[in-house]
């Protein structure tokens, strides 16, 4: 507890973490996983964009499509 105490504090203090972009860095390390073996680079990448955009997680309401 003590080593993390002033990444807590700030957390308390801000309420903002980086939970988040750990969340999509998790998810893009998934995706990188699962492709081993593409042959084009290119499509790697767009899979992982198409992967981590908000309408594929969940987030975005039908009245906002």
């Amino acid at each position: 507890m003590d080593r993390w105490w002033p990444e807590i504090e700030a957390f308390i203090a801000t309420g903002h973490s980086n939970a988040e972009s750990e969340g999509i860095n998790r998810v893009i390390k998934l995706v990188v996983r699962a492709a081993h073996g593409f042959r084009n680079p290119a499509n790697q990448r767009l899979r992982t964009r198409c992967v981590t955009t908000r309408r594929a997680r969940g987030q975005v309401r039908s009245a906002q499509l």
